[in-house]
């Protein structure tokens, strides 16, 4: 074949423009190093007070670590952090699915990042341990958000129990305070015993809901509803309006039976629409007086001497476990006397001691 007949290949040089630069092997080899690098916890919790994302992302990534190698390094960079940290308000946001939790917490972080805040948002999702995935793993939800410079979005750890998930996020909070964010979000998925892991790590507890035909208040449990320090009813726009009034005021009788909160807060009801912002300032006006409020009376700092206790308390438990049941002895004697117990040869409770003494006889 004549050579003029050739057809031209992508990467034909033509008239007037520059062929590629081709990287040498030299250059590639620099770049799979420095991906491969470990960098030290001094260098993590500098990058993390240089505000350096990448660091912070890293550190995050250290801490939900489920190698044991990495605990040692995980726990000096956040007591390195610690003392940069305590800076925020946190915020727990929960709903059940489809309340329209993502395009809330969107609008709501980009009306705060218009006010100057920094942002992040970090989510509690026990439900990732089967599915493996997160609430926050379609991040495109909050397109906007997520390409705000003041922004940080982070999904939970994945195949994770709810204690592990939990006390992870909890770590997660002082890593991305020391990194400068003023404003943490936790969203959880709104149901399970997630409510309670996210109520004991932050300083506002908001329930998210959407309007319904008179039945509110069903399906909703007693606990979240005493958790609350506000009711939102979300999606109140269009036809939406006079259903999302009516709920308000549901919700509102249903807070005055529960029992006045330690705070002195009495909490809250209102509407908001994600997709018009209409009520979305309001809600941080209602954050911002309970801050003072809780502040003032002492309440606020109180309450975080107890939610550090409680996390101190919680991954004892959970580092107890983890220790039990990966310990050598144990792993041999669990399912010989999971089948004892399964075929009744031996009671539940007999099984749970032999297995206790092997352990604390090591």
């Amino acid at each position: 074949m004549d050579s003029k007949n050739k057809i031209a290949s992508t990467l034909h040089e033509k008239a007037g423009i520059s062929p590629p630069e081709i990287l040498s092997t030299n250059v590639v080899a620099q770049i799979q190093q420095f991906r491969k690098k470990q960098p030290t916890s001094k260098e993590l919790v500098e990058g993390i007070l240089d505000k350096n994302i990448t660091a912070l992302s890293r550190a995050i990534t250290l801490v939900e670590s489920t190698n044991t190698n990495h605990l040692e390094k995980a726990n000096e960079v956040i007591n390195a952090c610690l003392p940069h940290a305590n800076k925020s308000v946190r915020i727990g946001i929960t709903g059940v699915p489809g309340v329209g939790k993502s395009t809330f917490i969107e609008a709501f972080g980009k009306y705060l990042t218009g006010l100057g805040k920094k942002v992040a948002v970090l989510a509690v999702d026990p439900s990732s341990t089967i599915s493996h995935g997160s609430i926050l793993g379609d991040k495109t939800r909050m397109e906007e958000l997520v390409k705000d410079k003041n922004a940080y979005i982070r999904p939970s750890a994945s195949g994770e129990t709810l204690g592990g998930v939990a006390r992870k996020t909890r770590e997660t909070i002082t890593l991305c305070e020391a990194a400068g964010f003023d404003t943490i979000i936790i969203e959880t998925v709104g149901v399970g015993q997630s409510e309670t892991a996210v109520h004991s790590m932050v300083d506002f507890f908001l329930l998210l809901k959407i309007s319904g035909a008179g039945d509110e208040l069903q399906g909703i449990k007693r606990g979240i509803m005493e958790m609350a320090d506000a009711i939102v009813i979300n999606k109140a726009d269009g036809d939406n309006i006079r259903k999302a009034n009516l709920a308000k005021t549901e919700f509102n009788r249903a807070l005055h039976l529960f029992p006045a909160k330690k705070s002195g807060w009495i909490p809250t009801t209102a509407t908001c629409s994600a997709i018009t912002h209409d009520g979305i300032p309001e809600v941080w006006e209602t954050i911002s007086k309970f801050l003072e409020q809780t502040k003032g009376n002492l309440y606020f700092f109180e309450k975080r001497k107890e939610q550090n206790q409680y996390w101190m308390l919680e991954t004892i438990n959970e580092q107890l476990k983890l220790h039990f049941f990966n310990h050598p002895e144990i792993q041999k004697l669990l399912d010989e006397n999971k089948k004892a117990v399964q075929n009744d040869e031996i009671s539940p409770f007999a099984a749970a001691q032999i297995l206790l003494k092997t352990y604390f006889k090591k």
